[in-house]
């Protein structure tokens, strides 16, 4: 399993909440601004204001879950979604010699040189509420969102040196799964584990069958949450490109109904999420048929996530009662062929 250096606790957080405050000012805050923590999830996110200056968002990131090409990969196609696709994303800010990205010792200790090196960047702050996860109307414009991210991805002439992570089969659930094994969820025991087992093998088979062809697979965001939208006024930005990577496109279907997937009304959301992206681009049938089976996909995924960041909130929350109601919905999903 990997290991995420986030998932400490409070002692860990405090440090790397020095890290932060210590970050800002290298870009350029003024040392006296206040640094507070928005979220912890694959990093720690900190909301830094100073009476002088607007406010920004810094993004302190994992240890070894990125590295600085591929950070730097994740920030190019953000600019071009904002320049090319319409798609609003949050602006860079970088430090005052330009770096995009930093990487600081991840030390209080100024003299030690063996310290590990910690990556960081900076966003301009967007204003903006997340949309409820039952509101059909915001998941028709996250699906035509989501289609002119991927109408864009299949265009684009990425940098000669662009770089990032896949999510295929082999890297969720392999020898060396991202996010850990799902066999290490929360509250998986024998009866689990061979319901959850059933599933996999099921996924594997129609994954394979699927294929990774130019038009199903490419460049996605890969975590198309509704809490990953911003919603001001009228106008919408899309955050958190940390684990874009190369995938199925239909895996941002999956990812939006990310952990409520068994919810009753997700059918709906899922029509209403159709809807918009056909407004962009056409799905084939045979590519419709298989939704359930990257909602499925990212099922298991979260199986494993929360049993590898069981110091996140929402890991907390969910617990062992997320594993059965997995079970449950894989059992609706093998029994009904491949369909929830």
């Amino acid at each position: 399993m990997s290991t995420h250096d986030l998932s400490g606790g409070g002692d860990v957080l405090d440090r790397v909440a020095r890290f932060a405050q210590r970050a800002a000012v290298a870009y350029g805050c003024p040392p006296a601004s206040t640094v507070r923590l928005l979220n912890v999830s694959e990093n720690a996110t900190y909301l830094v204001e100073h009476p002088d200056q607007g406010p920004c968002v810094l993004r302190v990131h994992r240890l070894g879950y990125h590295t600085g090409a591929e950070i730097e990969s994740e920030l190019a196609w953000m600019d071009a979604l904002r320049a090319e696709a319409g798609v609003r994303t949050p602006r860079v800010l970088p430090a005052p010699g330009g770096q995009r990205v930093l990487a600081l010792p991840d030390t209080e200790n100024a003299g030690d040189a063996g310290a590990e090196l910690r990556h960081c960047v900076r966003f301009e702050y967007l204003p903006g509420t997340e949309p409820a996860d039952d509101d059909a109307t915001h998941f028709a414009e996250l699906g035509e969102i989501t289609a002119r991210m991927h109408r864009h991805s299949r265009e684009w002439a990425r940098p000669s040196w662009f770089t990032r992570f896949s999510w295929d089969y082999e890297t969720a659930f392999g020898a060396r799964p991202r996010w850990g094994r799902w066999q290490d969820g929360i509250g998986v025991g024998p009866a689990e584990r061979a319901v959850l087992g059933r599933l996999a093998e099921a996924l594997a088979g129609r994954l394979a069958r699927f294929g990774t062809g130019p038009g199903r697979f490419g460049l996605v965001h890969a975590d198309t949450r509704l809490a990953n939208l911003l919603v001001d006024g009228g106008r919408v930005s899309v955050i958190d490109f940390d684990d874009s990577g190369f995938s199925w496109f239909l895996y941002d279907v999956g990812t939006a109904v990310s952990f409520f997937e068994h919810q009753p009304h997700v059918p709906e959301l899922v029509d209403s999420w159709l809807s918009g992206y056909r407004r962009v681009l056409s799905l084939p049938a045979e590519d419709e048929a298989e939704i359930w089976t990257f909602i499925m996909f990212r099922r298991l995924l979260l199986v494993a996530w929360i049993g590898s960041h069981q110091a996140a909130e929402i890991a907390r929350q969910l617990g062992a009662g997320y594993t059965q109601d997995s079970c449950d919905l894989a059992e609706r999903f093998l029994s009904g062929g491949g369909k929830e």
